[in-house]
């Protein structure tokens, strides 16, 4: 009975592997079916093919720069745009969770030596990541709130997000803040609306935080992401960030 027993384990443990394997290999060939449909359509452009989606028969491909599209297996339909999950009170936008994770993962590892860092002025309790346009009116408000949130022991770090996209005035501008001595300075007088004079350097970080940004889900500014990936759109008062926060009075 004991070496029966055994048998059978050995078995289902082969049986599984088995399955587990074959899985992979169905992956791998729904893939590159994808792939290579998507590709002899519009070649131009860069996949990333993510996995499984929410929707059975569906999967989820990242257009480099651009949208995830859900394309079915066979690759010969996609769509894109807000896929929500229906939950019980609520519409539970899935992609939001996904970056919510993408999110957390990239400002968990994200060096702050590319960024201008606003530091608290007492040791810090929280931080918070902005995607910011020095030509935007909500930006330039929420820059005004920036004293406060440090007083309140909040960072601010900055990335460059030129709504116009990287070739474009704004580019230029914002562009001149990261390349300045007085990154801080530079930043709050184009805020201000006071810019220095335009100093675009090679190194510049521009356009690579703006397509960072634009694969977590930015679409407009400010775009203020949380520690935990959480992203606010719009602007938000210091006293309602701090509660946010968790560290409002």
């Amino acid at each position: 009975m004991k070496s029966f027993s055994t048998l059978l384990t050995c078995v289902l443990v082969i049986t599984l592997a088995c399955a587990g394997s074959t899985l992979a290999d169905d992956d791998q060939v729904v893939r590159q079916t994808i792939i290579s449909k998507l590709k002899a359509a519009r070649s131009d452009l860069d996949y990333k093919f993510i996995g499984p989606s929410e929707i059975p028969a569906f999967y989820e491909v990242q257009v480099m720069g651009g949208p995830i599209l859900y394309v079915s297996e066979d690759g010969e339909f996609f769509f894109d745009g807000a896929l929500y999950k229906v939950k019980v009170g609520q519409f539970v936008d899935v992609r939001n969770l996904r970056l919510d994770v993408d999110r957390r993962e990239v400002f968990a590892s994200l060096s702050t030596d590319e960024m201008i860092v606003f530091k608290s002025s007492i040791p810090t309790k929280a931080i918070i990541n902005v995607f910011t346009d020095v030509d935007c009116g909500y930006c330039r408000k929420l820059h005004q709130e920036v004293p406060e949130l440090n007083q309140m022991g909040v960072e601010v770090r900055y990335l460059a997000f030129p709504r116009a996209g990287v070739a474009s005035a704004s580019y230029d501008k914002i562009a001149t803040a990261w390349c300045s001595d007085d990154p801080q300075g530079s930043l709050t007088r184009s805020k201000n609306g006071d810019d220095d004079p335009l100093n675009v350097c090679s190194e510049n970080p521009v356009a690579e935080h703006y397509n960072l940004g634009q694969r977590l889900g930015v679409t407009g500014t400010p775009a203020i992401v949380l520690m935990d990936g959480t992203m606010l759109p719009g602007y938000q008062k210091a006293e309602a960030l701090a509660k946010i926060l968790g560290i409002g009075s």
